[in-house]
């Protein structure tokens, strides 16, 4: 995976991936996996609830799997080809947190790393960055003196996003109170308890239980879903509202290909159409 140019994100993501598809064979030899076993993985994936866009990945992943053992002369056909993705709703507005629920799940985020996550947040709700590109972030990419942020995301692109001034001062305060590495070749911005680069997973999680903190006076079968990734969107939503031009989010965002940063439109149209439809129209009346 290397060799094909994929970052370690991405690379982590697809063994995973594959992992948990040869943990569903249920102890199948891989000479008897047929389509049928691929796509009734794919189903259960579906089943639990996830994206339209993880089940493609997921599938790309099984998919990957088997063009290298067929590359590598160790298998014959692939069971994953052929297999139709997931139609994703690319008229779907995002979800989203507004300036008030922003602020307030930002005084949701507690502990003894409160800091450290404070900064995670920020970088991602105000800056809009990816979890990945927070995973990997290294004290080196940062520069104080300039307000810079130096951000390797996808498509193994760097970018260079301002930082503004209030981020500024709680990613230096947590680079200060940075926990000692458990080596000292570690050059990662935010780190575990154990010394090590903060996992993509860990910081899911920590947002997922900063997220129920937020919402915990909202029944549960009313909680909205909410994940990290949704603050991300909320920068782009922000940006927007406030009149910021397309392109340039795009560029903020990292974003390959303006329309993918057009989906974040819908939800500005959406509010010029309620307003508009405040309005009280009064036609008179033919004399």
């Amino acid at each position: 995976m290397k060799d094909a140019g994929y970052t370690h994100y991405t690379q982590k993501s697809y063994l995973s991936d594959v992992h948990e598809f040869l943990e569903s064979l249920k102890g199948k030899s891989l000479s008897s996996v047929k389509k049928f076993h691929v796509v009734s993985f794919l189903s259960a994936v579906r089943e639990r609830g996830v994206s339209d866009s993880t089940r493609n990945r997921k599938h790309a992943s099984v998919n990957c799997f088997f063009k290298a053992l067929i590359e590598l002369e160790l298998y014959a056909d692939n069971p994953a080809a052929g297999i139709k993705k997931s139609k994703m709703d690319k008229n779907r507005a995002p979800v989203f947190l507004d300036e008030v629920d922003l602020s307030r799940f930002l005084q949701s985020v507690d502990g003894k790393h409160r800091l450290r996550n404070m900064a995670v947040f920020l970088l991602m709700s105000y800056m809009g960055l990816r979890v990945g590109e927070v995973h990997a972030l290294n004290l080196a990419d940062f520069n104080p003196e300039r307000k810079l942020l130096s951000v390797y995301g996808k498509g193994r692109k760097w970018r260079s996003i301002p930082v503004p001034e209030a981020v500024k001062e709680v990613l230096q305060q947590a680079i200060t109170d940075r926990l000692k590495p458990w080596r000292a070749k570690e050059t990662a911005m935010f780190i575990s308890q154990k010394g090590r680069r903060l996992s993509i997973r860990c910081i899911q999680q920590i947002a997922a239980d900063t997220f129920d903190r937020f919402q915990h006076e909202v029944p549960q079968d009313r909680r909205a879903a909410y994940s990290s990734h949704k603050l991300r969107h909320s920068f782009a939503t922000m940006l927007l509202r406030k009149g910021a031009d397309l392109r340039t989010v795009q560029e903020l965002l990292g974003h390959s290909s303006i329309q993918t940063t057009t989906i974040y439109t819908h939800i500005t149209s959406r509010e010029k159409e309620e307003a508009v439809g405040r309005l009280e129209i009064h036609i008179p009346s033919q004399k």
